[in-house]
């Protein structure tokens, strides 16, 4: 879709405002790193808001990738589209979200 992949990371303080103070199971150092080592990530890097639309206007993405399910009028949208790229939507692959996988880690309980 591009040319350069930048993968931008809610920081631990964002995540428990919008999901829950029980979260994020995995610390924003290490969600950092996972992403880092991937070959095909070209820079990762993180924003402390609830939304990233400050940072995606400092970013200015030709392409902003986003889950399908949020669908393509995101809260992201309106921002991508006026500094002029666009939006992908992907579909959720498998059993991948971190809900689903504290799903099934309590079934094993």
């Amino acid at each position: 879709m591009g040319d350069i992949l930048l993968v931008v990371l809610n920081t631990d303080s964002s995540i428990r405002k919008y999901k829950s103070e029980k979260r994020p199971y995995i610390s924003l150092k290490y969600r950092l790193q996972m992403i880092a080592a991937l070959e095909f990530v070209d820079f990762v890097t993180y924003f402390d808001e609830t939304t990233p639309l400050k940072i995606l206007d400092i970013i200015k993405p030709n392409v902003h990738v986003n889950g399908k399910e949020y669908g393509k009028n995101c809260i992201e949208a309106d921002i991508v589209k006026k500094n002029g790229g666009k939006i992908h939507l992907v579909n959720l692959y498998g059993s991948l979200s971190t809900t689903k996988i504290i799903k099934k880690i309590k079934l094993c309980e």
